[in-house]
């Protein structure tokens, strides 16, 4: 039997029993649309956290207080045998290729101003803070380079924090009260919005010397550090490393790079996205279990049509190719299908939920259909073999 033909009798045989080839391809289009929608939202939402890391820049290093094997910010400040001081931050500013460091120290307290109160995050920064994290003042200016053992006692407002104390007001010069201590705004951030449930807006700014006192911590949470981009950042690594153990006598702290940070995270989220295609592979899995129960039944139902095809000519091998082609037919049009709904249901989901992340993931898509197409071969493959096993005249004689 020649391809045109075997591909004519196929199309034939598949149209003669819509109801049977829609429900076949049903299964496998179910499965491709899961995939589809799943690996969207896990691509989604790699793409959004990896921008959310990335809009303080990508030539950040982070010291933290306590010797840590893993990644992530040390919570053993306790533990470690001398703390992060802001005179560490100023001589990490003499490493080759640092530009500029920034001590940080976070904590809660109450702020009131205007007449209001609200308990929010209050963040110990010096004056290079919007350098290194690009974050910029939109009204007035940031705290400036005070003596650090004893700054003014200045304040700069996240964007909603200054909404919520002066509704539209201009709060600079404004009195404002943080922990019992007055302090003066001088300043309005930038509104970054949330990140990782963090909302940078709802924030007050000052002198880290004072954050220190008023949270009486002895140390910093940790020591934010901007380097050249042109240099290498084993480089700058290695430097920062020899500065702090001369410094401290051993290495009691933790240096991130912001490479670790996005490879930690590309990694988790990729196994994330892995898991998610799983869920849909198994979709695709039970679509086949479909194909092949369905085909099975064909071959029952076409013995007769078997039986005439072997008796014109037609040997063992035309037939296991006739159910294969069919097998393999129905599943790739499950499979595009299954792209075209997946599709249609993540532009969908974009217009009336925005604030969701979804991304097509090309290469997933591809490998879907492919999956689709090869579990449709392997899923036709019992069937078929069981036709062309069929005895031409026993064929011939059901009815």
């Amino acid at each position: 039997m020649i391809t045109s033909d075997l591909m004519r009798f196929t199309l034939a045989s598949a149209s003669a029993h819509k109801m049977r080839s829609g429900l076949t391809a049903l299964g496998i289009g179910i499965g491709v649309t899961a995939v589809v929608l799943l690996t969207s939202i896990g691509e989604g939402l790699q793409q959004y956290l990896l921008a959310e890391f990335t809009q303080f820049g990508t030539n950040i290093i982070s010291v933290t207080p306590g010797k840590s094997e893993t990644f992530g910010a040390s919570t053993a400040a306790l533990n470690t045998t001398r703390p992060l001081s802001l005179a560490d931050a100023e001589a990490l500013n003499r490493v080759p290729y640092v530009t500029h460091t920034n001590g940080a120290v976070m904590g809660n307290a109450e702020v009131e101003g205007n007449g209001r109160s609200r308990r929010t995050q209050v963040g110990g920064a010096g004056p290079n803070m919007p350098l290194v994290l690009s974050f910029n003042v939109t009204l007035g200016k940031f705290l400036p380079p005070d003596d650090l053992a004893a700054p003014r006692p200045f304040a700069v407002l996240g964007s909603k924090m200054r909404t919520e104390l002066f509704d539209s007001r201009n709060p600079l010069g404004e009195r404002i009260r943080i922990g019992g201590s007055r302090f003066r705004v001088i300043g309005v951030m930038e509104s970054k919005g949330t990140i990782l449930g963090f909302d940078l807006d709802d924030m007050v700014y000052i002198p880290t010397t004072r954050a220190l006192e008023l949270f009486n911590k002895d140390g910093l949470n940790e020591i934010n550090i901007l380097y050249d981009p042109s240099a290498s950042t084993e480089e700058v690594e290695a430097g920062i490393r020899r500065m702090m153990i001369a410094r401290h006598g051993g290495e009691d702290f933790t240096v991130t790079t912001q490479e670790q940070m996005l490879d930690v995270l590309g990694s988790v989220l990729n196994i994330l996205q892995i898991a998610v295609a799983g869920l849909g592979g198994i979709s695709l899995l039970v679509g086949g279990v479909g194909i092949f129960t369905i085909m099975t039944i064909a071959v029952r139902e076409r013995t007769s049509e078997i039986g005439l095809v072997r008796s014109l000519g037609a040997v063992r091998r035309d037939v296991r190719r006739i159910f294969l082609v069919e097998s393999i037919l129905l599943a790739g049009l499950g499979g595009v299908g299954g792209l075209i709904c997946g599709g249609l249901i993540v532009e969908t989901i974009k217009i009336f939920i925005p604030a969701l992340p979804l991304r097509y993931s090309i290469p997933y898509a591809m490998a879907a259909e492919i999956v689709a197409v090869l579990i449709g071969l392997l899923a036709g493959v019992a069937p078929a073999q069981k036709a062309a096993n069929l005895d031409p005249v026993n064929a011939l004689r059901t009815e």
